[in-house]
């Protein structure tokens, strides 16, 4: 399976991005500007700069934010792997699924959309002791 340069890119940039010495750094740079102030007598330039700042303070928040997302998404795929792994009907294909390109994610939902359509097909069959419910997708199909 091959993994696109992006994506190695993308992981380990939010890697180095989530490290709390990059914070630590974002926030020393945030300090010396406001200590600066009295120096440049808090000048247009200098009040450029603090707009500048909040961008850049805003921008590396996301990169925080995306450390956390990344942790909390790598634990629960993980949780979620142990009950594929765990489960003796489950398939174990489908586990790192998170780990695949576009292309290849693509052919296990489309495997799963028609399994979900054959069950709804099957709920709506004459023998079927369970009242399918309408759901818009199924009315545009329909007709």
């Amino acid at each position: 399976m091959k993994t696109s340069w992006f994506l190695k890119f993308s992981n380990a940039l939010a890697q180095v991005a989530g490290h709390a010495s990059t914070f630590v750094i974002a926030v020393l740079l945030v300090i010396v500007w406001a200590v600066s102030g009295p120096l440049f007598h808090f000048s247009d330039t200098w009040q450029l700069v603090i707009n500048t700042s909040t961008t850049i303070v805003t921008f590396l928040m996301v990169f925080l934010i995306q450390n956390t997302q990344n942790r909390d998404t790598a634990a629960m795929q993980i949780k979620l792997d142990e009950l594929i792994r765990a489960v003796d009907k489950a398939h174990n294909a489908l586990l790192d699924l998170e780990e695949l390109d576009e292309k290849d994610l693509a052919v296990f939902r489309k495997r799963y959309e028609k399994l979900a359509q054959e069950a709804r097909d099957n709920l709506r069959s004459p023998s079927s002791d369970i009242e399918m419910p309408s759901f818009p997708q199924d009315d545009k199909r329909d007709r």
